[in-house]
C-alpha cells in the first residue's frame, strides 16, 4: 500500500500497521488484546489512530511482533515493510535483471 492512500491517523496522531501485522499472522483483535491484556476494543482504537497506547503497550506490541516499535507506529505515513527493508536497493537490482 502506497503511503500516499493511508488515511490519516485519528486523534493520537499517530499512524500504525497493527491491522496488517494481524491480518499477515491471521490473529483477532481479541486473540491480541488478550495477550496485551487489554480490551479488544483498545486494539480498535489503535488500528484507528484513536488512541495513543502507553510506552509499556507499545513495547509489548513490538515484542509480541517481534519489531522495533518504530516499525508498527510512526508520526508519519508508514511505507509498506518490504520497501522499508529492501528500500531502493532491490529496485537497482531487479534493474538490473
Amino acid at each position: 500500500m502506497n503511503s500516499d492512500f493511508q488515511k490519516p491517523p485519528g486523534e493520537s496522531g499517530l499512524y500504525n500497521r497493527i491491522a496488517v501485522l494481524r491480518a499477515e499472522r491471521g490473529i483477532s483483535r481479541q486473540e491480541l488484546a488478550e495477550a496485551m491484556d487489554v480490551n479488544y476494543q483498545t486494539i480498535g482504537f489503535l488500528e484507528r489512530g484513536d488512541y495513543s497506547p502507553s510506552l509499556k503497550l507499545a513495547l509489548s506490541l513490538g515484542e509480541y511482533f517481534g519489531l522495533p516499535v518504530e516499525a508498527i507506529f510512526s508520526k508519519q505515513p508508514l511505507q509498506p515493510l518490504s520497501e522499508q527493508v529492501y528500500g531502493r536497493a532491490q529496485s537497482q537490482e531487479k534493474g538490473r535483471l
